[in-house]
């Protein structure tokens, strides 16, 4: 019988798993995160277990928060445990299972975020971070710019007092820790942007501006941003994994899985202390950008490359496309000479060993991480991950074929079939549009470059839009695995 999770339970957990050491009655909370999903459990919420089980930064607890009606089903889950989640780690040469205990309340989700507003006031609260996937943070991607005519953010401009956004509570909260003499706090990006700490910065203030120009300015000088890289494969949880956590004989409603490897990259920033992570495995730098361009142009890059192609040949796990010879392939050709040549060496590898690290990481058959997960939210992860390289490529006359091979692949993705004729369900908070406009670009490709809040001016760069307008045509006259042939072979 497996184990409910609970405090109450952890001494009568298999003798296997890990738990924590500390008492957790005795901590006390530093750090608000908001969108307690897989990942931020599985990475950062990690590193301040580690600390803690050295008997550190017991003063830097998390609470989590959420800002959206379905963060509510997380939160009764967690509260139902304590706060509790056990991690599996999937390695070929073994798993293993550890409960984190660095979470240590969730704020009660409720609209216009009074609670979530008061709680990151309170003088305690040190760090407010956030995980709520890049496309969260109210970028125009055409400009790069705030996007100040979404209607999220008409909405909390309007009502600064109940608002409706994370970054709309934070704006309201810092204005109570202003008035108050409490202060600022520091801003954690925790998702997968470059520059992220820029972009909440970006965010946060340019929304405070709309509705308190003063707020605005006290934000910008007195808070802290950091920027960060953060990396750590973590699927998303189903039967199967909840199947596998009673394996290990624990019964937890949100177990989490994730890769044997880790990397956060931060810039050591924090305008009201911060934890060692140094001491956990995290690295500090005065220098980010290095780091963060790497992961960002070649892991997550290199995730919209294999997993597009992945779902229109029917490839449903990207372990399954490392060992697909033609996915492979393209995905190989692209990184090294499409992407590798934008992008420095840093502190431990260089881009040829980053490249092979990322072989043996998407590789793991043991991380069922899907093709459908990772090509989630292409009209945000194509614009931030895989643009800035063709745009690179064009500028220093470096090849841009692959690329544009894969931009085709995203179009024809969001057409909504696969090569066999199966369904792809709608998997983009945009897909009625990106659908409608992939229909017409079966017959007229360059329509689909024509969505400028997606791809600029690259309509009009010739040499990306003709090889983009070839393999879009090859794709539907010949199919997915002739274009990927061509490309390897380098002919039309």
């Amino acid at each position: 019988m497996a184990v409910k999770l609970s405090n109450a339970t952890l001494g009568q957990l298999p003798e296997g798993v890990k738990r924590p050491s500390y008492d957790r009655s005795k901590l006390t909370p530093g750090i608000v995160h908001i969108g307690l999903g897989n990942f931020h459990r599985a990475h950062q919420s990690w590193y301040l277990h580690r600390l803690m089980q050295q008997g550190l930064a017991r003063d830097w607890a998390i609470i989590g928060a959420g800002v959206r009606p379905h963060d509510q089903a997380m939160r009764q889950k967690m509260a139902a445990q304590d706060y509790l989640t056990t991690l599996i780690e999937l390695d070929p040469s073994g798993s293993s299972a550890e409960v984190v205990g660095s979470m240590i309340d969730y704020v009660p989700v409720e609209e216009g975020n009074g609670a979530l507003i008061a709680r990151m006031a309170e003088p305690e609260i040190r760090i407010v971070a956030l995980t709520v996937t890049e496309g969260g943070y109210y970028i125009d991607p055409a400009t790069g710019g705030f996007d100040a005519g979404h209607p999220d953010i008409v909405h909390d401009a309007a009502n600064p007092h109940s608002p409706r956004t994370a970054f709309g509570a934070m704006v309201a909260a810092l204005k109570k820790r202003r008035d108050s003499g409490v202060g600022p706090f520091t801003g954690q990006c925790c998702d997968n942007l470059q520059s992220n700490g820029d972009v909440l910065r970006q965010t946060v203030v340019s929304l405070a501006r709309l509705s308190d120009p003063e707020l605005a300015d006290w934000i910008d000088s007195e808070c802290t941003f950091p920027n960060a890289m953060v990396d750590c494969i973590v699927p998303a949880t189903g039967p199967k994994e909840l199947a596998l956590v009673r394996e290990f004989g624990v019964d937890d409603a949100v177990p989490v899985t994730h890769e044997n490897f880790r990397q956060w990259v931060i810039e050591d920033k924090f305008c009201c202390g911060r934890p060692d992570w140094d001491k956990a495995g995290a690295t500090f730098t005065d220098d980010v950008h290095a780091f963060e361009r790497m992961k960002i142009r070649m892991l997550n890059g290199g995730h919209q490359v294999i997993s597009d192609l992945g779902e229109l040949l029917s490839v449903e796990t990207i372990s399954g496309t490392m060992e697909h010879e033609g996915i492979r392939a393209v995905f190989e050709k692209v990184e090294r000479e499409e992407i590798m040549p934008h992008i420095a060496a840093v502190p431990g590898f260089t881009p040829g060993q980053y490249i092979e690290l990322l072989l043996n990481r998407f590789g793991n058959a043991m991380i069922v991480d899907t093709t459908r997960r990772v090509a989630f939210d292409g009209s945000s992860r194509h614009p931030g991950f895989v643009l800035g390289s063709v745009r690179d490529g064009l500028a220093a006359g470096t090849p841009v074929e692959g690329l544009a091979l894969v931009e085709a692949a995203w179009a024809r993705m969001c057409y909504g079939t696969r090569e066999d004729g199966s369904t792809i369900e709608p998997n983009d908070p945009f897909w009625s549009d990106l659908q409608a406009v992939a229909k017409r670009a079966k017959d007229d490709p360059r329509v689909w470059l024509e969505m400028r809040q997606t791809y600029g001016n690259l309509a009009d760069r010739s040499r990306f839009a003709d090889a983009f307008d070839k393999w879009l045509r090859m794709i539907w006259e010949k199919g997915t695995a002739a274009a990927m042939d061509a490309y390897l072979v380098g002919r039309d």
